[in-house]
């Protein structure tokens, strides 16, 4: 079992920054999970943003934010991070991290994540 824990969300101007930290806490690990984000505006499906499968390994990016984010995993397997630069206001959404075990054709899917965070919120303004 893994326990999830979003932070670093907030408020920030259209063409700012923010990274986003998922930590594994009470003594749990990513170990043997791939890590993902995903968000989810209100009234919309939950969307994939990025992920990576086993560290070392290229993160996969969604199409929405290709060129504008950079995922990263510890070496400890305690941490994922979110880098978000050029944010736009269609990026505001509560930002979601989960940790499953899909295989590479399905990584995008939030189906395949088996334990998630409560959410940390970002807001883009115009």
């Amino acid at each position: 079992q893994v326990r999830l824990e979003e932070s670093g969300g907030g408020v920030v101007q259209a063409g700012g920054s923010l990274r986003l930290s998922c930590d594994a806490t009470r003594g749990t690990t990513f170990s043997n999970y791939a890590v993902a984000w995903f968000r989810q505006a209100p009234g919309k499906e939950r969307e994939f943003v990025a992920a990576i499968r086993r560290r070392g390994d290229n993160a996969s990016i969604g199409d929405s934010v290709q060129g504008r984010v950079a995922m990263s995993r510890g070496d400890g397997e305690t941490t994922a991070s979110l880098q978000m630069d050029s944010l736009k206001p269609e990026d505001t959404a509560v930002y979601y991290c989960g940790a499953g075990r899909p295989v590479l054709s399905a990584i995008r899917d939030p189906l395949n994540y088996y334990y998630w965070g409560q959410g940390t919120q970002v807001i883009v303004s115009s």
